[in-house]
């Protein structure tokens, strides 16, 4: 078994504030994603609303500026993965609860006092709800909510996030880092200005480190630095003159949603995120509504028409924008395909779209995009583990496995991967070395256990593979397939029972785990609970009608006599599977013992045409042939099965076996007791061997040969009625010869008297 693995960060970090901010929508909505959309899109409408409603009361004194600022925040593009995104949920409740925290600040002031002084506090009840409003705020938010949750689960330490997800950080040098983290301001507040080209990850790649005071970026940085100083500057004068609040407000939405993002305090795990721009767009929107009413202003006359006209054209083309960008959300592969489209230099949107691909069976493509994320970053260690996984020649993935773990010795699927590759190579020792550390290093990693237990298992450490599992379970007691596979275990070691509750639990865990029904319902059948094992088997139909589904269930039909049931089962498999010889193999039988020998001899004559060297297909001829009479061509199928030379000794004594029986059945009977002989000495205990090789001393007259053959046989079956009637004849005939004997002897002896 082969195992990919996603982005560090796909996997650790979202999924635990999902279950917190998600549940309710699951538990009312179910995974249906319309409901999760809906709530996004009511979320972001109430954010619009509420951002209406603060312009308007404490920001603009114009109605119609509200109101263009509103509209403008709710086309704005770059809101496209917050709102499209099931993840991006975080950062829409944040300023849900951000705005919220503002207008009840507001509530608890003087309103007599604003705008005219700092004002002082009327309400220490909305004051107290201000306070708690901007702490869920700030928790909420998808940076801080990453932090907290991460914190928590590693018990104190901080987050440990790669290269790959922040390169600046790394940067042994301070003036690198210094200039990066500058520009990426610079970058983000252009995507507000003119979010043209976005995407839904910018990590590995996408925007090089500026490492020189004379890279040219430097200058754009220079203008947004000059610029926000302005901004600043003119605020203070605003607050000293006491007017152009929409400064003041636009800065202080603008500045501070954004702050936990800056890697200010502390390393973030990514380069730019649109979704963190959420909140800082509304200051941004407040700040272009204003800018242009300043310009309406010295334009005088004209202003009105050009602030109309502007403001149209803005919103018309964020409005197409964002629209086209929420197509590309329509589906895991136009994401991950615009990804590469548009930044072409990301390593992670190739090695994303490779997952893609792979997934999808598209092996080819996959490892095109896998190995061009390695050409632009070689130091990817998930993608050469995957690339491995697609590597048809062995010593190949071999190599790729090892590259990746000298990049990540602790890449616990890589391990996995080796571990498995070299348990094939029946490399055991260092094979189970490394499936460990796979488990040591990703404790719930359900697969790895799987693995090493069956390792064990091969070589008969069943206490070691027992332990094994029983771990595995424990740290993993939500995984089915791991319950499954216990299963197995255990009916291989003959735990029936325990099987059956392993089973049972991996059902209840996964309502979709057709294995373990499937493996269910062999369990059932071989103790005879047909009917139980049937339901089992149907219920497995009913998730997926595939052939290994199909193929126990027309073998039930087969072995309870259902032979009408059985043909109709087989054939369906057929029809999925048309070139599987086995099936056609079972439909043969079926057909023989369901009388129609004709059909069955053609069906098999059709494998024989595809498969030369097909035991089983004469093994089955040699019966067929025997049931219609054709006694010399059974045993010519017989002979040509003997010459394949099979391995395993139980079916090579069968066959001697068989050909013994035709034989005795032709009358030869010499040849068929050393055939015989040959079946026996591969398996002795096969009593009929026994019985009829006595039989055919019994007919030559060797009596005492036949009595020991007998006996052999009476030893394995001692309830046999027919081997306790021919000893009693051999009984019979030899008192009978002992009679014949001496009346034979009598006159000899008179004579001698």
């Amino acid at each position: 078994m082969k195992y990919s693995h996603s982005h560090p960060l796909t996997v650790d970090s979202n999924k635990y504030y999902i279950i917190k901010l998600l549940w309710l929508n699951i538990l009312l909505g179910g995974m249906t994603p319309l409901y999760f959309h809906v709530v996004n899109l009511s979320l972001h409408c109430t954010v619009t609303s509420l951002l209406f409603y603060t312009c308007d009361k404490a920001v603009f004194r114009d109605r119609r500026q509200a109101f263009l600022a509103a509209v403008l925040f709710a086309v704005h593009p770059v809101h496209t993965e917050a709102v499209t995104g099931i993840v991006g949920r975080a950062d829409v409740l944040a300023c849900v609860l951000f705005l919220l925290a503002f207008l009840s600040y507001l509530r608890s002031v003087n309103s007599t006092c604003v705008g005219k002084c700092f004002p002082p506090t009327s309400s220490p009840f909305f004051l107290l709800l201000s306070l708690f409003l901007g702490t869920c705020a700030m928790l909420t938010s998808d940076v801080l909510l990453i932090l907290f949750f991460r914190v928590w689960i590693m018990a104190g330490s901080m987050p440990n996030f790669s290269e790959q997800d922040n390169p600046a950080s790394f940067s042994p040098y301070f003036l690198t880092r210094f200039l990066t983290y500058s520009y990426l301001l610079t970058f983000n507040a252009w995507l507000l200005l003119a979010p043209m080209t976005l995407c839904y990850d910018w990590q590995v790649g996408s925007i090089p480190l500026v490492e020189s005071l004379w890279d040219m970026r430097n200058v754009a940085t220079a203008v947004f630095g000059l610029g926000m100083l302005l901004l600043t500057w003119n605020c203070l004068l605003s607050v000293q003159k006491l007017k152009h609040r929409e400064v003041l407000v636009g800065l202080l939405f603008l500045v501070f949603p954004f702050i936990p993002a800056s890697n200010l305090f502390f390393r973030v795990g990514f380069v730019v995120a649109e979704r963190v721009l959420y909140m800082p767009s509304m200051g941004y929107c407040i700040l272009v509504v204003h800018g242009l009413n300043r310009l309406c202003g010295v334009l005088s006359k004209w202003g009105t028409t050009v602030l109309t006209v502007t403001m149209l054209l803005v919103v018309g083309l964020f409005f197409w924008k964002t629209l086209k960008q929420n197509e590309v959300w329509l589906s895991r592969e136009s994401l991950f395909r615009s990804g590469v489209q548009t930044l072409p230099l990301n390593a992670k949107v190739h090695y994303n779209y490779a997952n893609f691909l792979k997934d999808y069976g598209r092996h080819d493509e996959a490892v095109y995009h896998y190995k061009t994320a390695l050409r632009l970053y070689p130091r990817h260690a998930s993608a050469l583990n995957n690339l491995g996984t697609l590597t048809k020649d062995v010593s190949e993935a071999e190599v790729h496995y090892r590259e990746a773990l000298k990049l990540n010795p602790q890449h616990n699927r890589a391990l996995f991967n080796l571990g498995n590759l070299l348990k094939s190579q029946k490399k055991l020792v260092e094979a189970e070395q490394l499936l460990r550390d796979s488990i040591r290093f990703g404790s719930q990693f359900a697969d790895a256990y799987s693995s090493l237990a069956a390792l064990l298992a091969e070589q008969e450490r069943f206490g070691e593979a027992d332990d094994i599992y029983v771990r595995g379970i424990e740290n993993c007691p939500e995984n089915s397939d791991l319950h499954n596979n216990y299963g197995v275990f255990l009916v291989d070691q003959g735990n029936g029972n325990g099987a059956s509750g392993h089973y049972l639990q991996a059902i209840r865990l996964n309502p979709k785990h057709y294995v373990a029904m499937v493996n269910l319902g062999r369990l059932l059948r071989s103790a005879n609970k047909n009917k139980e094992a049937e339901t089992w088997y149907k219920r497995a139909l009913g998730i997926t009608r595939t052939v290994d589904v199909l193929s126990p269930l027309g073998a039930l039909y087969y072995n309870t006599g259902r032979y009408e049931e059985a043909l109709l089962i087989y054939k369906e498999a057929i029809t999925m599977q048309p070139t599987n010889s086995e099936l056609k193999l079972a439909v043969a039988q079926v057909l023989s013992v369901a009388g129609r020998a004709k059909e069955a001899e053609r069906l098999i004559n059709q494998v024989v045409s595809e498969r030369h060297e097909c035991l089983e297909c004469q093994r089955l001829l040699s019966v067929i042939y025997s049931k219609m009479g054709n006694l010399k061509e059974a045993l010519d199928a017989c002979k040509r099965a003997l010459q394949m030379e099979p391995k395993d000794p139980k079916i090579l004594a069968e066959l001697y076996f068989s050909e013994g029986n035709l034989l005795r059945e032709l009358n030869q009977l010499d040849v068929a007791f050393e055939s015989y002989k040959q079946a026996v000495e591969l398996s002795p205990e096969l009593s009929q061997a026994w019985m009829n090789m006595g039989g055919i001393r019994h007919i030559k007259g060797d009596y005492k040969a036949a009595r020991e053959y007998y006996e052999k046989a009476l030893e394995l079956v001692p309830n046999s009625k027919i081997l306790r009637e021919n000893l009693s004849k051999l009984d019979r005939l030899e008192k009978k010869l002992q009679g014949q004997r001496r009346e034979e002897q009598s006159p000899q002896e008179a004579s001698t008297r």
